[in-house]
């Protein structure tokens, strides 16, 4: 008997894939078809999807608006041990990740997924990367798919990075122990950007960063709170004067807190 095609089959918005193995369809998660997909090599798949299953993330990805799919590096590991580093070529302290042992995980990722990386990128989380933005989760959300790859120990062996033109991407000026976490917040800052996500689109086109400021100040009730009044404007039902008062505050902020972002914007 042949094997079960691995070509999706679209069901109206919904897609699914044929198997071999028997399924429990009241847990079979659902897939809007088009869905975005991130797939995460990791040493430690039970780490996902952590916050990311919680809260609109965790909603979007039970309706089937995007797919996670952890893939665990140890399974590609050599002998009976499943070995997946060694110690590092010159000496120094640590181990590091093997070639061969990536490039397997790599090869299982990127089957069934464009090679184009504009369609869908290949990141390894690196503290020596460029800086995530969020014009980066910008660019990723517009994406089909992400794979990403988090290091443990020393790191990845450059051989492997190169061949398969991986790009580095940094979560910030400091170094943690694995990137697994770095991996959770680049999805987080992804995912929401994706349409149905939020439900509302105005919510990503106000907060910061999205035209290189700051946001703005936030207030609810009550109006009056420990001797601090909520700024009259926000309660003068004055649109224009309010869209004036949260942009100088946008402005005040970025430039008094992020004097980078605001040459950026003025050079």
């Amino acid at each position: 008997m042949s094997d079960a095609s691995d070509t999706p089959k679209s069901h109206g918005r919904l897609s699914i894939r044929a198997s071999l193995t028997p399924r429990d369809l009241m847990e079979e998660p659902r897939l809007v078809q088009g869905a975005f997909v991130a797939k995460v090599i990791t040493l430690l798949p039970e780490a996902f999807p952590g916050t990311l299953g919680l809260s609109l993330t965790g909603k979007a990805l039970d309706v089937g608006l995007w797919r996670l799919e952890p893939i665990d590096l140890r399974l590609f590991g050599e002998g009976k041990h499943r070995t997946v580093d060694d110690t590092p070529a010159g000496g120094g302290a640590g181990m590091v990740l093997r070639p061969d042992v990536v490039d397997a995980a790599l090869r299982h990722a990127r089957v069934g997924t464009p090679v184009d990386r504009d369609r869908w990128p290949v990141v390894y989380l690196s503290p020596r990367g460029a800086p995530f933005t969020q014009q980066t989760a910008r660019r990723f959300a517009a994406c089909e798919g992400i794979t990403l790859l988090c290091g443990r120990f020393e790191g990845v062996d450059q051989r492997v990075l190169d061949h398969h033109q991986i790009e580095e991407i940094s979560l910030g000026d400091f170094v943690l122990t694995g990137g697994e976490i770095a991996a959770q917040a680049m999805l987080d800052a992804t995912v929401r950007l994706r349409p149905g996500v939020l439900g509302n689109a105005a919510s990503t086109e106000e907060e910061s960063f999205s035209d290189d400021l700051l946001e703005h100040p936030h207030y609810t009730r009550p109006a009056t709170w420990e001797g601090r009044d909520i700024p009259a404007v926000l309660q003068s039902g004055n649109h224009a004067g309010i869209a004036k008062w949260r942009r100088a505050r946008a402005e005040e902020l970025t430039r008094d807190r992020r004097p980078d972002l605001w040459d950026k914007r003025r050079g």
